[in-house]
């Protein structure tokens, strides 16, 4: 599923294309996706501008002139295009035309007019449509923590969030009520450059520690932005290249191959924490 870097490279591309849109010709092609789409989805589409183009954890956010809000969750495959054209390479091609493109609508822009679809082939994606003042209350949003490029993160959040904890620290950084919108991908890496094992009680971190850690997810997402996310099975990023983030990864996906951390002689080992595969260094992340 994308995470938070590949879901903002796709926020970034979409944006001029999209802000200050008038939005015509809207189809909806079924009646659902994850969920169902919302009572007259298209027609309250229809004539609204989209104002901007914000991210919330892994949701993109549209406020329209209407005094509601579009928003969008991808899902495993959910994907948009321009003028028919994918945005962005898949390594693993999945359909984006006929029985698969479940929206579609012309963005007008000045004399500008693109036709925007989308498509996803296995359906666990979703949108909904919010009154725009009542975003932050609703049940997909309520509940999230803070953002991690936010002023809300902090080593302090952590250290009050963690405090008692007994669950491990990756788990723990994975709950979207501590912070949203953080992957599993960017917190092996981010452990890994903090040096932290993550089978360490999130508890028993010091508050050193987790600034350091806080800094670390803060500058290992903005490197993976700068990179244009990670091109893994169905993602791509929206102006038409793949991401090139997972060249660069220390541990994610390389069990059995060595560390890259300096000096170090350990080898990348592999194991499974709440449902999810762990790479880390035994060598350098001692608990």
């Amino acid at each position: 599923m994308p995470e938070l870097p590949e879901v903002e490279t796709v926020r970034r591309g979409l944006e001029p294309v999209l802000t200050g849109a008038r939005l015509t010709r809207v189809r909806q092609n079924r009646p659902d996706l994850r969920f169902p789409f919302p009572d007259r989805f298209a027609g309250r589409l229809e004539g609204a501008t989209v104002e901007r183009i914000d991210r919330r954890a892994k949701y993109l956010l549209m406020p329209l002139s209407t005094g509601e809000t579009w928003v969008t969750h991808l899902g495993m495959t959910g994907r948009f295009t321009l003028d028919g054209e994918q945005l962005g390479e898949f390594e693993e091609p999945a359909p984006i035309a006929g029985k698969h493109e479940h929206v579609s609508l012309c963005a007008v822009k000045g004399k500008a007019t693109t036709r925007l679809g989308f498509a996803d082939a296995r359906r666990f994606g979703f949108m909904g449509l919010i009154p725009t003042g009542e975003v932050d209350a609703h049940p997909w949003f309520a509940g999230l923590g803070p953002e991690p490029l936010g002023n809300g993160f902090s080593g302090a959040h952590l250290a009050e969030a963690f405090a008692g904890k007994k669950q491990n620290i990756k788990v723990s950084l994975l709950d979207q009520r501590i912070v949203a919108g953080l992957g599993n991908i960017y917190v092996c890496e981010a452990l890994f450059r903090a040096r932290i094992s993550p089978l360490t009680a999130a508890g028993k971190v010091s508050k050193p520690r987790l600034e350091t850690l806080a800094a670390v997810v803060r500058d290992v997402l903005n490197d993976a932005i700068a990179a244009g996310g990670s091109t893994l099975k169905d993602f791509a990023n929206a102006d038409g290249g793949q991401g090139y983030f997972q060249h660069r990864f220390d541990v994610y996906g390389r069990e059995g191959k060595p560390c890259l951390g300096d000096g170090c002689t350990g080898v990348v080992k592999r194991i499974v924490q709440g449902g999810r595969s762990t790479f880390y260094c035994p060598s350098c992340q001692k608990r």
